[in-house]
């Protein structure tokens, strides 16, 4: 089937389309009622079908005959440890775990967060609250004790299961006296915490509360599957909120089983005994969707890794991991890419690794700039696609479909819709934009299988958040534009848009332009306070390791080319170089504190941030 024919019958029939993929997995009941309202007014996803994601991620591969494969390779530089899991072992580790679980109450419908590094044992806790019918709420390993204790409140945990440590490129972060603190500071206490000891660093445990992991799965009873509704709740996940309060998006057990098995041949073009490697962490929607979930429920072979892409111990990781596990398609955010061409930007890495396996590279998380799109692309000689998705929807919003029609890319665009999302430009009065005219990106209801029906105990915050601005409308966050092809160029969030002198300017296009440079690694571009246009742009550059250049005259040349690709009107007149970008732990900068900063407005130092130290610098450099 071509693009045109798969996408057309997703948006024209989407109960028949979703229906007959909806097939393709092993249900205790199979929906006959595909799609309807609940009592929010919300669409949702084969409301009276009947399942467990875990039966179907596990159970459902030993008994057709896979339980030999490996469905987990764990790699783990930093401890210089590997194992590798099949089906059949995977299975018995979760349903011992999962009567651990139940022998200390939880059952379906209750929650248990997971706090915890990017060990098996972080897949093993998910899958067994999934077995239960319970709910996961998998929160970042390390993240402060402060933020932890909101996140517990939010979803009032029966228990909490942890790991004794984490373990960085040179350091180790132990997290019970983290954890300690953090429940100490949240209202809703856990009954019990199960703590799986590394031994890197031993826990202190608490008498009465902190169990150990490797005792109580000893003396467990294996437990089967509890049959759950599709509509009931696989996990709440995290995402930063413009409130300061976190938001908990919920993920549907039955909608995001039939996306996650749709998208992975789609989108991905992996079949069953494929290797496929999603270089992120459990702690984000990408670790949730494509390090376990997605690859599980399709019969893949998937790789947890615990290291970087460079210093573990090198910049040649993504390639010896790649060539040792016979990678078919690799997928990780552009900021990693960044990181190894920035380090290693003759690829003298890369050279001792045969990468004949490898069939593609997959990119999403944040703007692929075309810079690093065609250096990975002329690099490795393969396709490499830009897919565009939120951890609202869980999975890609638009791509590039291998698995249907792979089309001719275009650097800067995330392609083109993936089928069931039907996604326009409009105006801020909502009025719908013609080619190549810059606007909200918005998603035309009912949204595909999988994306969030609400934010978990605040249904007004979702309708508030995403449904009120444009109604009958899913409203992304995003700015961009869709080209006279089709395909949509993603320009970042709508409050990256600056207004010059009433221009309204995307600091992704200026962006662009400076990536484009040859000295440059990576740069951000924000747009700071000015009385006489309101707003002007600054850009802060990351120079190649062993590049040298005079700054004044790196300045000259980007104005140069900034005044050339986008004209005058950019009113682009400030570059800086600086030894390093403050950006989360999943690799995204953080453009409004570096607003802030060069305002010299007050903000929060947020939790998810990598390196703190990196904000102090961007302040001295800005002589703030």
């Amino acid at each position: 089937m071509s693009y045109q024919a798969e996408y057309q019958a997703s948006i024209n029939q989407p109960e028949a389309f979703w229906g007959e993929k909806a097939q393709e997995l092993d249900w205790f009941k199979l929906p006959k009622t595909m799609l309807a309202k609940d009592e929010n007014g919300i669409d949702r996803w084969f409301v009276d079908g009947e399942m467990n994601t875990c039966h179907m991620a596990l159970d459902y591969h030993v008994n057709t005959g896979r339980g030999d494969q490996v469905a987990i390779y764990y790699d783990s530089p930093v401890t210089n440890t590997k194992r590798a899991i099949t089906y059949m072992e995977l299975l018995d580790e979760v349903a011992q775990f999962a009567g651990a679980l139940r022998a200390q109450g939880v059952g379906k419908g209750d929650r248990v967060l997971i706090y915890m590094p990017m060990i098996p044992q972080a897949a093993v806790a998910m899958l067994a609250t999934a077995r239960l019918g319970a709910v996961h709420s998998v929160v970042f390993g390390g993240f402060a004790a402060k933020e932890l204790a909101v996140r517990i409140d939010d979803a009032a945990p029966k228990v909490i299961v942890s790991a004794s440590c984490g373990i960085e490129v040179n350091r180790v972060i132990e997290y019970k006296p983290l954890l300690n603190k953090a429940i100490e500071i949240a209202e809703a206490k856990p009954a019990h915490t199960i703590i799986f000891q590394r031994p890197e660093c031993k826990a202190e445990m608490q008498e009465g509360r902190d169990l150990d992991w490797e005792t109580v799965a000893a003396a467990a009873e294996p437990t089967e599957c509890v049959s759950v509704k599709a509509t009931d709740p696989l996990y709440i996940l995290y995402t930063s909120g413009t409130t300061g309060k976190p938001k908990g998006v919920v993920r549907d057990n039955g909608g995001h089983a039939v996306a996650m098995r749709y998208s992975m041949k789609a989108i991905y073009d992996m079949d069953p005994g494929d290797v496929f490697w999603a270089a992120s962490d459990v702690g984000w929607v990408v670790g949730h969707s494509y390090i376990v979930y997605a690859p599980l429920l399709t019969g893949l072979s998937t790789i947890l890794f615990e290291g970087k892409p460079v210093g573990t111990p090198d910049a040649g990781a993504f390639w010896r991991v790649c060539e040792e596990y016979g990678v078919k398609a690799l997928f990780s955010a552009p900021t990693a890419f960044r990181a190894i061409r920035k380090t290693d930007p003759d690829s003298e890495c890369l050279k001792p690794y045969n990468l004949e396996k490898l069939e593609t590279i997959f990119m999403a998380g944040e703007r692929l700039d075309p810079p690093t799109y065609h250096w990975v692309k002329d690099l490795l000689g393969l396709p490499v696609i830009d897919h565009w998705w939120q951890t609202e929807t869980g999975w890609a919003i638009c791509g590039n479909l291998k698995g249907v029609e792979l089309k001719e890319p275009k650097a800067g665009s995330s392609t083109l819709p993936s089928p069931g999302f039907n996604v326009q430009i409009l105006d801020d009065d909502g009025n719908e934009l013609g080619p190549n005219e810059q606007g909200n990106v918005v998603v035309k209801l009912p949204m595909p299988p999988s994306c969030l029906p609400t934010v978990w105990e605040d249904f007004p915050r979702f309708k508030e958040g995403y449904l009120d601005q444009f109604p009958g409308y899913y409203t992304s966050g995003d700015g961009g534009y869709i080209d006279d092809d089709g395909y949509v160029f993603i320009m970042g969030r709508t409050d990256d848009v600056i207004n010059v002198a009433g221009h309204r300017l995307s600091t992704g296009e200026m962006e662009e332009v400076i990536a484009g440079h040859p000295a440059v690694a990576e740069c951000a571009v924000v747009g700071v306070n000015c009385g006489l246009k309101g707003q002007t742009p600054l850009g802060l550059v990351l120079l190649k390791d062993g590049v040298e250049i005079d700054e004044a005259q790196l300045q000259v040349e980007l104005i140069a080319s900034m005044r050339e690709k986008i004209g005058a009107v950019a009113s682009f007149k400030d570059a800086r170089v600086v030894q390093r970008l403050p950006k989360t732990r999943s690799g995204k900068i953080l453009r409004k504190i570096i607003r802030n900063i060069a305002d010299g407005e007050p903000y929060v130092v947020p939790s998810t941030i990598d390196d703190p130290a990196s904000l102090d610098e961007i302040a001295a450099v800005l002589g703030k």
